[in-house]
């Protein structure tokens, strides 16, 4: 029965795709409603929508978009009819039904990113996701000729997740001249008239116009809702808790539609005073409960660590660079509190006065190995001051580091290896080594000078007569070179494992080195 349903949609699916009523799996829907905007349509007016497959449904809530239009966005994630009835305390807003068809993704579309096995990532599809990820805090803020640059340099870089500002850092160059800001998420131009009880639609259709650039690229949006940094004329970062509320629902019921959005509540959160512990839940909660496709959410750490375990967050984004200085630290993360973890501040290569944008090429690079060594991921930024007095980290435009490239090559290393992932093996006692345990292990030799390895294997997944093949690795100069040698393993005690032959594998005795290990038989 269920391949003659199939069979049946196609054509009319096929015919779907030629009128208005219909959107792609994973894609957005939009309802568009007209009604008087008397009052404060931001604060007075409640809009939801119930949509339904007859299976499963879900609940957005409706934003108001200016213009005395009001809008209810809901990404679909199965293929079929849907229907939807709006309810609302406005009664033009209110009962309003309609139906529409959800046809199949397009070929590379495979929805949100989610948890898989406690420390993964997959697509919803079930695609494998190894997050690799940069940071252009200010991109969204800058001239369209420096955003083109960016998307154009992001086309060719290894980066698959980008984490950036909501709101504007307040700094002199957006205050005057070339640069300066305009448009605010609130109306008005300055603390002394900023109406923090409405939203400037205009602000957010252009956060959303390079939101939607972000996912053509097929990139996972990091999108940070708030943070501290700011000066005297603007106050973002000092607003009361009503408007924080206010805020943070609007922006869901914005945003949660693009599947590309990871929520971030904060950078450096702990910065942001006003905020307690408690309110950081509060927000946390409602991000948690009007998200109906829960998205991946966490928030970014200053001096004092957020605590990760509590059941709203899904990951850990950490500032922490110390966990990718030493083997075994990534790993310990994993073990405080058993979520992915990523450490999406490891210090940027660059050449800044400032001691956190001086890392080289080579130091960058190792703490990508660590945090992956480690079971966990890491996130690029980059420092260099050009010219123009453009800084990736902050502006976006061209990247001018040595490191992108051997990420790239990291990356390639790691999307070829076991799909679910590279996970510690060991780690207590060999702490060096990821993979698959008994098919497939990624030693990294750090700094290490190393000349000669015995072939010795941990324990779990081994049996006597396994066999195994040999790739050496220069992580700096992104070469691949075979062994010329089959290994056949016998037990040598109760903890290991050891090469029939008792060979020594030898190595250029130079730092930045890695071994591929790979079952054959």
């Amino acid at each position: 029965m269920k391949i003659i349903f199939l069979l049946l949609l196609v054509p009319v699916l096929t015919f779907a795709q030629q009128i208005a009523d219909s959107v792609e799996k994973w894609g957005i829907y939009t309802v568009e409603l007209k009604a008087p905007s008397t009052g404060n349509p931001f604060v007075d007016i409640e809009l939801s929508a119930v949509f339904t497959n007859g299976e499963e449904s879900f609940k957005p809530d409706g934003f108001y978009d200016g213009n005395g239009i009001f809008k209810i966005r809901f990404m679909p994630d199965k293929i079929g009819f849907w229907t939807y009835k709006t309810k609302s305390n406005r009664k033009e807003l209110n009962g309003k039904e309609g139906s529409f068809i959800c046809t199949p993704a397009s070929p590379g579309v495979h929805g949100p990113v989610q948890v898989r096995d406690q420390y993964q990532f997959e697509y919803r599809d079930g695609t494998p996701y190894f997050p690799f990820g940069t940071t252009i805090y200010e991109w969204v803020f800058q001239p369209e000729k420096t955003r083109q640059e960016t998307l154009e340099t992001l086309k060719k870089a290894p980066f698959n997740k980008v984490r950036f500002l909501l709101v504007p850092p307040y700094k002199e160059k957006y205050l005057a001249g070339p640069l300066k800001i305009n448009n605010f998420p609130f109306v008005g131009t300055s603390i002394d008239n900023f109406d923090f009880s409405r939203f400037n639609v205009e602000y957010f259709h252009h956060f959303e116009k390079c939101l939607k650039q972000i996912e053509d690229l097929g990139i996972q949006a990091d999108v940070i809702l708030f943070r501290p940094y700011d000066g005297p004329k603007w106050g973002f970062d000092r607003m009361d808790m009503a408007t924080n509320e206010r805020f943070t629902r609007y922006v869901v019921a914005r945003l949660a539609a693009y599947r590309n959005v990871w929520w971030s509540m904060a950078n450096e959160n702990s910065f942001m005073h006003n905020i307690t512990q408690t309110d950081w839940d509060k927000l946390f909660k409602i991000v948690d409960n009007k998200d109906p496709y829960h998205h991946m959410l966490s928030i970014h750490n200053a001096d004092i660590l957020y605590p990760y375990w509590k059941p709203w967050v899904t990951h850990v984004s950490i500032q922490y660079y110390n966990a990718v200085r030493a083997f075994g630290a990534a790993a310990m993360l994993r073990d405080i509190y058993r979520k992915p973890v990523i450490n999406d501040e490891i210090n940027y290569e660059g050449n800044i006065s400032s001691r956190w944008g001086q890392l080289t090429g080579k130091e960058m690079t190792f703490r990508f190995w660590m945090a992956i060594i480690g079971g966990t991921y890491a996130t690029h930024g980059e420092a260099f001051v050009d010219s123009s007095g453009i800084n990736w980290i902050s502006d976006g435009g061209v990247l001018h580091g040595e490191s992108p490239s051997r990420i790239a090559f990291l990356k390639k290393i790691v999307e070829t290896g076991p799909q679910g992932g590279l996970e510690p093996i060991d780690h207590f006692y060999v702490r060096n080594v990821a993979g698959e345990a008994g098919k497939y292990y990624l030693y990294y030799f750090g700094k290490e000078k190393i000349k000669n390895w015995d072939f010795v294997l941990p324990r779990e997944g081994l049996e006597d007569g396994m066999k195994f093949k040999v790739d050496l690795i220069d992580t700096w100069n992104m070469t691949i070179s075979p062994v010329n040698s089959v290994f056949e393993i016998e037990k040598l005690n109760r903890y290991k494992f050891i090469d029939k032959e008792k060979r020594s594998i030898k190595f250029p005795g130079k730092p930045y080195m890695a071994m591929r290990i790979t079952r054959i038989k």
